[in-house]
């Protein structure tokens, strides 16, 4: 989808409807603008957290259970650092 606006002189732009209702803008809404190779990059940030359940995809190997998510997050933390040994491959 695609869509021309204007740039007003004070550096506004009102973007297009059929744009707002596709990605559901809403007054007060705000959009992230980002500039990559050139081009402008407009990002919605009116989404919540749960919004976003199952945007990459599924996962690799099947879901994960909370005990391996436990043991990742445990792992990415550094937990080490606090005097807990690491996680081994294979350990229960």
């Amino acid at each position: 989808m695609g869509a021309d606006a204007n740039l007003t002189s004070k550096g506004q732009m009102t973007i297009p409807k059929h744009v707002r209702d596709a990605l559901s803008l809403k007054a007060g809404d705000k959009v992230a603008l980002t500039v990559m190779d050139g081009r402008l990059i407009g990002t919605p940030r009116n989404l919540e957290f749960a919004d976003l359940a199952g945007f990459l995809g599924d996962p690799f190997g099947g879901p994960a259970t909370l005990e391996e998510v436990d043991a990742a997050v445990r792992d990415a933390v550094g937990l080490p650092l606090v005097g807990v040994a690491p996680r081994t491959e294979g350990a229960a």
